[in-house]
């Protein structure tokens, strides 16, 4: 048991390389310290994302070492200048602690409200990068301008099915939407056996779409299928998975395409995939040297359309929780210590992680 000054974390000790193995030490840690216009947070659980192995790896540039951004908890301590600023603010309050911490409120993005740009923000920061440590651990500090409250709405709604939503579900729900499908058209999720896509699976269904889980491997055709996937393509199966999608769909192709999978391979085999005025929507990040190609007769000869979805706002978050409150999604949740990060990050490497593992903290 840690003192009251002292909390536990665990730390990055691997390099941020892209054939690095990722490693962490379990160590006792000063507490932090909210400042004027800051929260302190006591965790209660923090979920595994695969953001978080990508990070680890330095595909998305330099990080901190504390990672994590899928944290739930309630508020410990109260800057000083917080009172004067929102009197709401209490002790003990839940609250999420996501990808997003801050945001500068005043760029190109932010600005740009019919677009949510906020998600996009220039100058923001983020949990495990530049000032704010992640979620893999006891404590961290959550600035009052982009505190993300748990409305009491939700209070039947336990920790370990509300964090996978605050990064996982919320992509997976705000892609959906981006792609302006109407309900009852077909969808396909590439990698829908994984952590992100599994919750795209049960969102689409929820919201009335035909799903199509694609990912390798038959073993997780159960599982796509649990979610609520009417057809599983496995790309192992020496089949034509474009050719698959186009059976499934009497010959149309699907509406739009949702690439969760962490592999090249998966953006190039989607354009296949596609049907008349089909979208692509790009979520998954790869490092940096990977690439897929496309001719632009593709898009004029097709009315295809590539978009890209980048998490979602406090909104969104609320929007994706009522799902979970009404229980037509639910996230597949594993228990997990955090001791058992380095293993379950050489599982998640390997795809063999199944729903979403979240730790108590």
């Amino acid at each position: 048991m840690t003192s009251s000054r002292f909390h536990k974390a665990a730390v990055l000790t691997s390099p941020q390389e892209p054939t690095a193995k990722p490693t962490f030490s379990i160590q006792t840690l000063p507490r932090p310290v909210p400042g004027p216009n800051e929260l302190l947070i006591r965790l209660t659980v923090t979920s595994l994302c695969g953001s978080d192995l990508g990070m680890a790896l330095g595909h998305m540039g330099p990080v901190g070492a504390i990672l994590g951004h899928e944290g739930v908890g309630h508020i410990a301590g109260i800057g000083s200048n917080v009172p004067s600023q929102d009197p709401t603010v209490q002790l003990g309050q839940r609250v999420g602690v996501a990808w997003t911490r801050d945001i500068c409120g005043v760029c190109r993005f932010c600005v740009d409200l019919a677009h949510e740009g906020e998600t996009r923000c220039a100058e923001a920061l983020h949990s495990g990068k530049e000032a704010y440590p992640g979620t893999f651990a006891e404590y961290t500090v959550v600035p009052l301008r982009y505190l993300a409250r748990i409305p009491a709405a939700f209070d039947g709604v336990p920790d370990e099915e509300i964090a996978p939503i605050l990064c996982g579900g919320v992509t997976a729900y705000k892609a959906i939407k981006g792609c302006q499908v109407t309900p009852g058209q077909w969808v396909v999720v590439s990698g829908g056996g994984g952590g992100v896509g599994a919750l795209a699976v049960s969102f689409a269904r929820a919201m009335g779409y035909r799903v199509i889980a694609v990912d390798a491997g038959a073993a997780k055709e159960g599982f796509c299928r649990s979610q609520g996937a009417e057809h599983y393509v496995d790309v192992t199966s020496g089949e034509d998975p474009g050719k698959k999608v186009r059976e499934f769909t009497d010959g149309q192709g699907a509406k739009a395409v949702i690439v969760t999978a962490t592999a090249a391979a998966a953006y190039q085999q989607a354009f296949d995939m596609l049907g008349p005025f089909g979208t692509l929507m790009c979520v998954s990040i790869l490092p940096e040297e990977a690439r897929a190609t496309f001719h632009p007769l593709w898009m004029i000869d097709n009315g295809w359309t590539v978009k890209g979805s980048s998490v979602g706002t406090r909104s969104d978050i609320l929007e994706a929780l009522e799902f979970v409150k009404r229980r037509v999604v639910i996230p597949k949740v594993q228990w997990a210590q955090l001791e058992e990060i380095e293993e379950l990050m050489e599982k998640l490497s390997r795809g063999q992680l199944e729903g979403k593992y979240v730790m108590k903290l």
